[in-house]
């Protein structure tokens, strides 16, 4: 049987393809985020939710999915453990009771406070090995 793709296009995608690049830099970040944090006890994905909680005013799921760019249904299984440990709560909206409310609670707010000190350093560590985090941003910004 003759080949259907040849190799030059995998060499092609392997050299070029945005996507492999994008995903591989994410999983490098993610897993370098996940190390950092392991000692507050939250993963990189943990500290995005909670920090995205950190509001004057308890969002409803809607917003805070978009933010993440999770689906409904993702996020819902995203907040289960972080709501067992006691770091936030789903409350029924009362404008809406259909709707529930994302509410970081105390100790969420606490181990978040712990958190973003480890976070700014990893990050600041991180940027130092860009050229122009800046506007790699932007472009991530701008593909998102």
């Amino acid at each position: 049987m003759s080949e259907l793709v040849p190799f030059e296009t995998t060499i092609e995608v392997r050299d070029a393809c945005l996507c492999l690049y994008a995903q591989r830099a994410a999983r490098a970040l993610a897993r370098r985020f996940d190390a950092a944090l392991r000692p507050v006890g939250l993963t990189n994905g943990q500290f995005s939710l909670l920090m995205s909680l950190n509001r004057p005013v308890p969002p409803p799921m809607a917003p805070v999915a978009h933010l993440l760019a999770m689906d409904r249904t993702t996020l819902t299984a995203a907040l289960k453990p972080l709501e067992r440990r006691g770091l936030l709560e789903v409350h029924v909206d009362p404008a809406d009771q259909r709707s529930r409310l994302l509410v970081l609670t105390d100790a969420g707010r606490e181990v978040l406070a712990s958190a973003v000190p480890i976070w700014r350093a990893t990050h600041r560590d991180v940027e130092a090995n860009l050229i122009d985090p800046d506007t790699l941003r932007r472009e991530l910004i701008a593909l998102a």
